[in-house]
């Protein structure tokens, strides 16, 4: 019912093999990240204070922005989450059509760590040749190569031109 009043979004499991994400449960995202703020009393003060909460309120908007340029880009993307039985998690994961992967991390905080880095260095292990880019996106203003193909690239980069080219 949630879904069809366009407030939540099942978020499939990526897997390598395609029928293991039948088997998976999905991840339920929220859709508006104000309603979300509202619902959750998070204020601009308690933001700062709360940072984890305001992560998943955060979260919430980037997935709400990669749903937007989804629709609107020239090829046919996918959106799925990754999560293992470690725990080891990926926020976010594009696949185009041809199976290429871009791994998604959303991070409230102004640095990245090597914490950070977990989740997408997991997928690029599995996802080996298919894994193209992983992008910790992060409350920073600076664009910063991390090693193995994976970038700190500021929010910002959302609305604006990506600064970084995986070709």
């Amino acid at each position: 019912m949630f879904e069809q009043m366009y407030l939540l979004k099942r978020v499939e499991v990526w897997a390598r093999i395609r029928l293991s994400r039948v088997v998976k449960a999905p991840k339920i995202q929220f859709l508006d990240s104000g309603l979300l703020s509202a619902l959750t009393d998070l204020t601009p003060g308690f933001a700062d204070q709360d940072r984890s909460r305001f992560g998943s309120v955060l979260e919430t908007f980037v997935f709400g922005e990669l749903l937007k340029h989804k629709t609107t880009a020239d090829g046919d993307y996918q959106l799925f989450h990754y999560r293992d039985h470690d725990q080891v998690e990926v926020d976010f994961i594009i696949e185009n059509a041809a199976g290429h992967l871009i791994g998604v991390e959303v991070k409230a905080s102004a640095t990245a760590r090597k914490n950070d880095l977990r989740g997408l260095t997991r997928l690029a292990s599995l996802a080996g040749d298919a894994f193209r880019l992983g992008v910790v996106l992060y409350d920073g203003t600076e664009t910063l190569p991390l090693g193995s193909g994976i970038w700190a690239v500021p929010l910002s980069s959302l609305w604006g031109q990506s600064p970084v080219n995986p070709s």
